[in-house]
């Protein structure tokens, strides 16, 4: 029997039996973990308040095994709120759809419980404060955190520098299977010819250029996405359920 103890990001909630809920979080140390809270659904229960999603919180498991995931389910033992981010966000269908889809995302990209995910979580929580502050428009907070979710994956796009020879670019094509823009040499069939506009604005997204992504005309921006919407459908084989619900 051990005791660990973790912070992490409430990412969705599944009810058990009358009182209690199963917990999925994507901690800093064990990467996804689920875990059951018991008679966190009861009303007078503070406890289960500070379990829901988008919620930061600071987590203490207890596991039957020297292992946090193991056979079964450890239970949540504890939890102290690091930031009510859901607060902020469930208030504004804009920011609430945007974050749900951010969640999903995370939670795809960490398939396998228990195995850190450091990058993904640190992204994750990053996106959830600018999205709960109002800094950006919710669906360029969104477009950004799914384009650097693929990079930190290992999927990161290219946009300028053909993703097949390398010519350096700005190059004309884009192909969700090549990996990005490509130049006419590489052309594949299924390619787009995207406004360079668009293209621009992705790669402010993924690197953190918000003066060009705010200024971009919304035609841009709607074009961007759905470029994002195809090259993340590609990586995770299927697509996000909660994408569709997302204002443009």
């Amino acid at each position: 029997m051990s005791l660990f103890r973790d912070d992490g990001v409430v990412l969705r909630t599944q009810k058990l039996g009358e009182a209690d809920r199963i917990i999925t979080l994507l901690t800093r140390g064990h990467g996804r973990v689920r875990a059951v809270a018991r008679g966190v659904r009861r009303t007078k229960s503070k406890f289960g308040a500070r379990l829901e999603p988008f919620s930061h919180v600071d987590v203490q498991f207890f596991a039957r095994g020297s292992e946090l995931v193991g056979r079964g389910l450890p239970l949540c033992t504890q939890s102290e709120t690091i930031a009510p981010y859901g607060g902020a966000i469930v208030t504004d269908y804009a920011r609430y759809t945007a974050g749900t889809a951010m969640l999903e995302t995370a939670e795809r990209f960490t398939d396998h419980e228990g195995e850190p995910a450091v990058q993904q979580y640190l992204l994750l929580v990053g996106g959830l404060r600018t999205l709960a502050r109002g800094e950006h428009a919710p669906h360029l907070i969104l477009d950004a955190f799914l384009l650097r979710s693929l990079a930190v994956n290992g999927y990161a796009p290219s946009f300028d520098d053909c993703a097949k020879c390398g010519m350096h670019g700005p190059n004309r094509f884009f192909s969700v299977a090549a990996g990005g823009v490509i130049c006419g040499d590489c052309r594949v069939p299924g390619s787009v010819v995207p406004s360079a506009e668009a293209i621009a604005l992705l790669s402010a997204l993924l690197t953190g250029d918000w003066p060009a992504a705010d200024a971009c005309e919304a035609r841009h921006v709607r074009e961007g996405s759905g470029l994002v919407s195809a090259y993340l459908h590609w990586h995770l084989e299927r697509g996000l359920r909660s994408l569709r619900y997302v204002e443009k």
